[in-house]
């Protein structure tokens, strides 16, 4: 009897130096840190890992301090699926990822499988960048909240603007052979037809991701269709790789992307850029308000990389304050509190749609323009990767702009 006694008190200590380990509210960041994104992977850890600090600093969620926990998933959806394996294995109960909707996809199935199994111990997604408009559509779930605006709403935004440009006649669709690459072909095709039925469809190509290492088998086809503007949801080394084809071969094109600023791109564009590339994001740099451009300044000192996300600082304040409104950090809960939370950031008010976990966010319209030396109005305050050449805002599109509706049907806990 006093050697069973003296066992229990034995695994009470170490439970209660467990408990002590895991007093730390652990989110797995599972996104690519090897192969060919990198990069984006990396910088996209950065990012959090700065907003951990941040959160930290004053006093962390709910007395609990953020850790993030990279995980490598090579872009690979398989590969996401045996990294949420440790995270579950490893307690952990709130994840984020962001690159390939391919991978979203698979996470977002795997976690709601889970969570059905194992009530008690449910797994919370913060989406901020998958941006396939099924997840927020017919594949929504509770589980899953996203912080970046979908592909229909970044379309929406860019078509609304092209429509007012008369020069616009012909133009080329390139985009990666995956949902997402899919699903913004998909969107341009409809809305452009809808905005400006004059406007002709010269080409329309899918690629697979991140296996194409010379486009200017593509880019000879844009120039021979006589496309006098591109569209592509391209990101990573397929944004670079593109637009340094276009750059090699002289295409007099302008460029609609999603993802030109993305790390890489601009580098590879260099002048060919100006006046010629532009992206639609929920910011970009030379939009800095006082209010965060010293964050902004310190984190690039700091980490070495460029301040990109914006999104990534919205998603870690909302679930902070989320979280302390729920009084907890448990998941379910705190999915609760962020349903219909509204909360201002440095670009304006946004708020995460309670019928679809989608965040509706204003966007902006941006071009490439040199940075400035001694002022200009084609000018630019803050360059990307220091290239010399930034981002300048073509118009703001206030979240009712691009705000899509739903079919979401949620199912809650």
């Amino acid at each position: 009897m006093e050697i069973r006694i003296r066992h229990a008190a034995l695994a009470a200590a170490l439970l209660l130096g467990a408990s002590g380990a895991q007093a730390q509210l652990k989110i797995a960041y599972i996104d690519p840190l090897s192969g060919s994104f990198a990069n984006v992977g990396e910088a996209g850890l950065k990012h959090f890992q700065a907003m951990a600090e941040e959160i930290n600093a004053k006093g962390g969620v709910n007395g609990q301090k953020v850790e993030i926990v990279g995980f490598d998933n090579k872009v690979s959806p398989q590969e996401a699926l045996n990294q949420l394996k440790r995270v579950i294995d490893d307690g952990i109960r709130f994840i984020t990822q962001g690159n390939s909707s391919a991978v979203a996809g698979a996470l977002i199935e795997a976690v709601n499988r889970h969570n059905e199994r194992n009530p008690g111990k449910e797994i919370l997604y913060l989406n901020y960048a998958a941006v396939d408009p099924a997840f927020t559509n017919d594949k929504c779930s509770f589980w899953h909240f996203r912080f970046d605006a979908n592909s229909d709403m970044k379309m929406e935004a860019l078509t609304t603007w092209m429509a007012q440009n008369q020069k616009i006649k012909k133009v080329y669709l390139i985009n990666q052979d995956y949902s997402f690459g899919q699903a913004v072909r998909k969107a341009a095709r409809e809305m452009l037809n809808k905005k400006r039925p004059d406007i002709q469809i010269v080409g329309d190509d899918l690629h697979p991701l991140g296996k194409v290492s010379d486009f200017s088998p593509y880019v000879a086809k844009m120039k021979q269709a006589g496309a006098d503007t591109v569209i592509t949801g391209n990101w990573g080394q397929d944004m670079s790789l593109l637009i340094k084809a276009a750059k090699d071969a002289g295409l007099n094109a302008d460029f609609y992307t999603y993802y030109a600023g993305g790390l890489g791109a601009l580098p590879a564009m260099g002048e060919s850029a100006l006046g010629h590339v532009k992206q639609i994001t929920e910011w970009h740099e030379n939009v800095l308000p006082s209010s965060i451009e010293k964050w902004s300044q310190d984190f690039e000192k700091k980490y070495k990389t460029d301040f990109y996300y914006l999104r990534i600082r919205t998603a870690m304040q909302m679930f902070a304050e989320a979280a302390k409104r729920a009084k907890s950090n448990d998941p379910k809960a705190v999915g609760y509190a962020l349903e219909g939370l509204r909360f201002e950031t440095p670009t304006g008010e946004v708020e995460m749609r309670k019928q679809d976990h989608q965040l509706i966010q204003p966007l902006y319209l941006s071009t490439v323009q040199r940075m400035a030396a001694k002022g200009g109005p084609k000018e630019v305050k803050y360059d990307v990767e220091d290239t010399g050449f930034g981002f300048k805002t073509d118009a703001k599109l206030e979240a009712s702009t691009s705000a899509q509706p739903t079919s979401c049907k949620m199912t809650r806990p």
